[in-house]
């Protein structure tokens, strides 16, 4: 392995709170009713457009206007409400030490994704990829392939950590290994069908998974 490409949300952050509060907030300007945690975090995944299609009723008219206002929202929040999950900052830390590259390849848009990673986890990672709309969103491998070529790493010698099942059949589109982390917003269920099959129950457990790689690369 020489390369570890990661999904943010549910992954390295936990942002589903400040989701959740830049969704509430443009919902109710629009007079639609706010969302529970637990239902915000079914809802992401497949990008911010999928997230308020997924908040609206069905067959919405203002699905373009929300989606537009939310945008706006979340790119001016200040992210109080995000926390790494416990032992991420270090993971990255020893990852880079073992001499792998590192990734983010999400579909939260590209000015939300660089914000939080400069606020969280400045100068860790070696390509940061959003939702600009010059790929199209996981799962379709395009944005990885690009990022792996970019770092001049084969498929092959890369691995995907993500919690979603986006992430898992990205990797095998991309021609990658997959890491499904159970410490996210998806189940080991959801994930098992999406064709998980190695799991980490938390960073400490990925970090053994991962080291172990660096070292048989």
């Amino acid at each position: 392995m020489r390369a570890v490409f990661f999904d943010l949300d549910g992954t390295l952050l936990d942002t589903a709170p400040d989701i959740r509060a830049a969704l509430n907030r443009t919902l109710v300007e629009f007079g639609y009713p706010p969302h529970t945690d637990g239902e915000v975090k079914k809802f992401v995944g497949n990008g911010a457009r999928k997230l308020i299609e997924r908040a609206l009723p069905a067959g919405c008219a203002d699905l373009e206007a929300v989606y537009a206002r939310f945008r706006t929202v979340y790119a001016a929040s200040d992210n109080a409400l995000t926390r790494p999950f416990d032992g991420i900052g270090e993971l990255l830390d020893d990852l880079k030490g073992a001499g792998a590259s590192l990734a983010v390849i999400t579909n939260k848009p590209q000015e939300a994704t660089a914000h939080v990673i400069d606020t969280f986890f400045p100068a860790r990672f070696d390509f940061v990829g959003g939702d600009s709309g010059l790929f199209p969103c996981k799962p379709d491998p395009s944005y990885t392939r690009y990022a792996a070529l970019t770092l001049r790493v084969a498929p092959k010698d890369c691995v995907f950590v993500g919690d979603g099942e986006t992430d898992i059949r990205t990797a095998r589109r991309a021609g990658m290994r997959s890491v499904a982390a159970l410490w996210g917003y998806r189940s080991r269920a959801v994930l098992r069908r999406a064709g998980a099959s190695v799991f980490a129950e938390d960073v400490a457990a990925l970090r053994k998974i991962l080291l172990e790689f660096c070292e048989n690369r």
